[in-house]
């Protein structure tokens, strides 16, 4: 695997007790504050793999635009090509960066890059949400599996961490 153009940093989380996950914005405004306060049970890596010894369950997120996009084929690379270790990845989570249909470019772009990651969530614009108002109060229906699916992924199978899914 070739080494990304860009890399996200590697930091050393403090330990995660519980259900948890950690939200990684692939590039600034990716929108992980606002998935933090819609979807309880994350938390912010701020922008940085969170490796350890045990594995770290971790949530891409970005925003549908082509940056976004493509940081997000940055990141991908980054984990299929092991440069991050102790890292579970869970998915992606792509936030509508617009209201309306996506281009047919960008729809094209996110079907590729939805290829190097195990689960696609998407998440619709939500004009409350740009207009100040919390995100919990204003929950589109597709955040419903999204707190489902991750709730499930993020608890282990087993009580031996050494059992969970690492990068192929």
């Amino acid at each position: 695997m070739p080494r990304p153009a860009q890399l996200l940093p590697v930091a050393s989380p403090q330990p995660v007790t519980g259900p948890a996950w950690w939200w990684l914005g692939v590039h600034g405004g990716a929108g992980v504050t606002t998935l933090e306060r819609a979807v309880p049970g994350g938390r912010d890596a701020e922008r940085a793999w969170p490796s350890s010894e045990v594995p770290q369950p971790v949530v891409l997120v970005a925003r549908s635009s082509a940056g976004g996009l493509q940081a997000v084929q940055h990141a991908a690379q980054q984990w299929a090509s092991r440069m991050v270790t102790g890292v579970e990845l869970l998915g992606l989570v792509v936030v509508a960066d617009a209201p309306g249909r996506r281009p047919r470019a960008l729809r094209d772009l996110l079907q590729l890059v939805s290829g190097t990651v195990p689960r696609l969530w998407e998440v619709p614009w939500v004009e409350q949400w740009r207009l100040g108002e919390p995100p919990a109060a204003h929950l589109p229906r597709e955040c419903a599996p999204l707190a489902r699916d991750l709730a499930r992924l993020a608890r282990p199978a087993s009580p031996d961490p050494s059992a969970r899914i690492r990068p192929a």
